[in-house]
Parts: C-alpha cells; structure tokens; sequence
C-alpha cells in the first residue's frame, strides 16, 4: 500500500474521495515514534544518505465511503510520504483498548517488520542485510530457533535482526533491532558517530537544513 486516496463512481454518485494521509504530529502516537527511533538508528548505520522514515496517518473515514475504515491507520513510510506494508497501529478495537499496544516490544516488533516491508519495496533492495553472509535478515524474538514461526508460542523476547546462516542452516541472532551500528567496521562505526555529532551539532545550533 502506498500513499493514495480511493475513489468511488456509481449511479448518481459523485467521484469521493478518502481524506488525504498526513504525517503523525510529534506526540500523537508516543509509542510508535519511539520505536521508530530506534529503526531509524539501524537506517542510519546501514543506509548512509537515507532519510529517517516517517508516520503517516491515513485518517478515518465515512462508512458509506469505498474503503472506508473507521479509525485513524499509521503506516512507517518513506520521508516523501509513501509506504507499504500494513498499519502498525490497533485498528479493530474493542471497547475501552488502547490505541497503541502497552508492550514497548511488541510495538517494535511491528514498526520494524512495517519499516523493512517499505524500505525493501520502495528502495528495490534487501535490508538489512547481515554483514557476516551478506543476505537479507528478517525480525524475529531473540533466541528462537531456526524453525520459528511467525504466533509461536516463544515469542516474547526482544526484536532482533535474524539471519538464517550459510547453507548449513546456522541462523543466528546478529544484533537487537537498533543496534546494528555495533555490527559494522570500525572504520564504518567511527565515521557514523562523527556524522552523528556533526548531525546532533547542527540539530542544536537550530541548523534548519536538518531534520
């Protein structure tokens, strides 16, 4: 799914259209922001140039409308607005739930999923990628095992990038999803950290190319 608006035609009805998706405002959904903060470290340290991504929100809309879906979706979407993948929000409450999840790692578990789904079909690349086998890695729980799936039951450890190995099958956990700079070179990590101080730098002298 990308940024879009849905339209429907039919007898004496005129062309309508979804409202407009919008970026997040700072603070509207804090758990999401954080946890893509913390994509956004691997991002960085990964994909050198790349802006961070963003939330958007496809709002709500009439029921009458083709489409329509009654509550606000978020979508972790490229700078320029577009995405893919499935909304990371709740978007079937029940009564009295909360918007976002209360479990600060389920809430990454799916920006991150949300975040390689769009980085992977936008940009036409694998990411991330490990730097031992240099194959793509996928988002799993830490310590599972090769045969993992997706709803087992042992899924409640923190999300972690999981490469599936060489041909003998020896997948390993590489890092905890925002911590793939600790992965990297030496010389790699050392010019991250400086082109984040220069970044922090700028962000502080109220610098208003940076975002």
């Amino acid at each position: 799914m990308n940024h879009f608006s849905h339209a429907g035609i039919g007898p004496g009805r005129g062309r309508r259209r979804l409202p407009e998706p919008r970026p997040a405002e700072p603070g509207q959904w804090p758990k999401l922001e954080a946890a893509l903060a913390v994509v956004n470290r691997d991002l960085t340290a990964t994909l050198p140039g790349q802006d961070p991504l963003i939330l958007m929100v496809q709002p709500a809309c009439e029921a009458s409308a083709p489409g329509a879906f009654d509550r606000d979706q978020v979508y972790v979407a490229m700078s320029d607005g577009r995405w893919h993948g499935t909304p990371v929000n709740a978007c079937d409450l029940e009564e009295d739930d909360p918007p976002e999840p209360d479990d600060a790692a389920t809430v990454l578990h799916a920006v991150a999923d949300a975040a390689q789904s769009t980085v992977v079909e936008l940009r036409w690349q694998v990411w991330p990628v490990c730097p031992e086998h240099r194959i793509g890695m996928h988002r799993r729980p830490a310590g599972t095992e090769g045969d993992w799936y997706e709803g087992a039951t042992d899924a409640g450890g923190p999300p972690v990038w999981w490469c599936r190995g060489d041909r003998n099958g020896d997948g390993h956990d590489v890092a905890l999803v925002g911590q793939l700079a600790a992965t990297l070179p030496g010389r790699q990590r050392r010019t991250l950290r400086r082109v984040e101080r220069e970044r922090n730098r700028r962000r502080t002298a109220g610098d208003p190319g940076q975002g």
